[in-house]
């Protein structure tokens, strides 16, 4: 069989960084993980070839030549999901459909051949039988849980690595907590499980042995997830790994209780860890009270953001608007905590809820669902009836936006940050992307762009202060730029 496999294209969000990567000439932040691991599972024999639409066009020449389409999708990419499927009905291509998106809505996808709901490790397999049996069904789902010990490595041959920024790793799924409006655990469950580390290093292995030199992202929901095995295996392996090896900086993501763990933190620069994405939601005990988000409870949010700085973890932040705790002081409080505690990456969105969370359930029962989700948590929007006037949130939300995202408050965050973090022991790997990166910041930003002020105060007040430092402070300026092209184009602006 040839199978095509497509990953639908993702709208213009902060989380796309398209304007930022459009500076070091790359299409898409990172690939499809699910899908390369999907076709890791599809028989030998089979052709296969991937369209990410993030980084090319899906050709009528792909769907002629394929016998089936195989998609994935997160809730986000729903519009490009529907024009993709309305195609290959066109040229009457047999759909097979996976992923968040189907998952969560599968009753709207009446027009997918087959549907291999939850994770792909149990209903994939049970699919594929039937399928050589000649007796294929059309929905395939589980209650069960997989078990990652055997998940294949992904088929990374299928991507053209110079299309990306950084590439993706998973170590574990699930997460221990309860958030109300996270559909992390009603797709993955509340019990962590993981990969042994000899999986995690043979990916490791060949991602380098394909010349792979840039970020590697470790997607888990929340990477502590169990601390025993990343202190006592996991993270010495990846510190052994490191040695004699240029670049291949990691990323993550990972609840604010990891600042509370000082050798798990140490263990994880030594690692070579340099970011961690951590919710942080909003200040308000009250509001994180109402949530379930206990482990951001009774404690100093940007006390521990700041410690996780200094220990040489830069902190992206994602933050909500829209709790029915929140009064209308929380817009201010939220421009005041994203510019007290340095985080340049902040993501505010208005509250949403998800299919299967447990605040899907409540605005249900209350009748304030209203209309679909967007997925995109930062275009504005919401699909429930929120308890402060709507005008007052979405003007509140776009107050945040246009304050936090402003040249000046903007680039004043930088140097808040830059003057706490303490730059890890991780060797500087520079390519050419990002030298032609450095002069174009200067020629849109210093020369032509409205920031240009800021821009060159920074520029020389990081060269004087803390110089070692430099090439964060472009890279972030280069961050500004696509925030406020976003905001702007989104209309998110006051």
């Amino acid at each position: 069989m040839n199978i095509l496999l497509v990953y639908p294209e993702f709208p213009d969000t902060f989380w796309s960084f398209k304007h930022a990567l459009k500076f070091i000439h790359k299409k898409a932040s990172s690939p499809p993980l699910g899908l390369l691991t999907v076709a890791a599972m599809l028989p030998a024999e089979w052709d296969k070839r991937l369209v990410d639409m993030n980084v090319r066009p899906l050709r009528p020449a792909d769907l002629d030549w394929a016998d089936m389409v195989w998609i994935s999708a997160m809730v986000v990419q729903r519009d490009s999901v529907l024009e993709v499927i309305e195609r290959c009905q066109h040229k009457q291509k047999k759909i097979v459909a996976g992923g968040p998106l189907f998952t969560c809505e599968s009753s709207r996808f009446s027009m997918v051949d087959h549907l291999i709901l939850n994770e792909g490790e149990i209903t994939l397999p049970r699919f594929l039988a039937d399928l050589e049996a000649g007796s294929p069904q059309r929905v395939y789902a589980t209650s069960e849980f997989a078990d990652l010990h055997q998940t294949p490595t992904p088929l990374w041959n299928l991507v053209d690595m110079r299309k990306y920024d950084s590439l993706s790793i998973q170590f574990t799924r699930g997460c221990p907590f309860n958030c109300e409006f996270c559909n992390v655990t009603a797709l993955l469950g509340h019990r962590v499980r993981t990969k042994t580390t000899r999986q995690i290093i043979t990916e490791l292995d060949l991602i380098y042995s394909l010349g792979w030199r840039r970020n590697i992202f470790f997607v888990d929901d929340n990477f502590i997830g169990n601390r025993r095995l990343l202190k006592e295996e996991i993270l010495p392996a990846l510190i052994e790994w490191r040695k004699n090896k240029i670049g291949c900086r990691f990323i993550t993501e990972a609840s604010i209780n990891l600042a509370d763990d000082e050798e798990l933190m140490d263990l994880m620069v030594r690692a070579g860890f340099v970011s961690v994405f951590v919710g942080i939601e909003t200040p308000d005990e009250n509001s994180l009270a109402e949530c379930h988000k206990v482990q951001n409870k009774n404690r100093n949010l940007v006390e521990s953001v700041r410690y996780l700085q200094r220990k040489g973890l830069q902190v992206m932040g994602g933050f909500i608007v829209g709790f029915d705790s929140d009064t209308p002081s929380i817009f201010q409080r939220q421009i005041e905590f994203i510019q007290n505690s340095g985080i340049i990456t902040a993501m505010v969105g208005l509250l949403q809820a998800p299919n299967g969370t447990q605040l899907y359930q409540r605005m249900q029962a209350e009748g304030r669902l209203i209309e679909e989700m967007t997925g995109d948590n930062t275009d504005g929007t919401t699909n429930i009836v929120p308890l402060m006037d709507q005008n007052l949130l979405h003007n509140g939300y776009r107050s945040i936006l246009a304050t936090i995202y402003s040249p000046k408050m903007f680039y004043q965050r930088v140097r808040t940050f830059l003057k706490e973090y303490h730059l890890p022991p991780v060797d500087l790997h520079l390519e050419l992307a990002e030298i032609g990166a450095f002069f174009r910041s200067i020629w849109l930003l210093g020369i032509w762009g409205p920031e240009r002020r800021e821009y060159w105060r920074l520029f020389f007040w990081t060269l004087f202060h803390c110089p070692q430092k430099f090439p964060l402070a472009i890279t972030f300026s280069i961050y500004g730029y696509h925030f406020r092209r976003v905001s702007q184009i989104q209309g998110l602006t006051v």
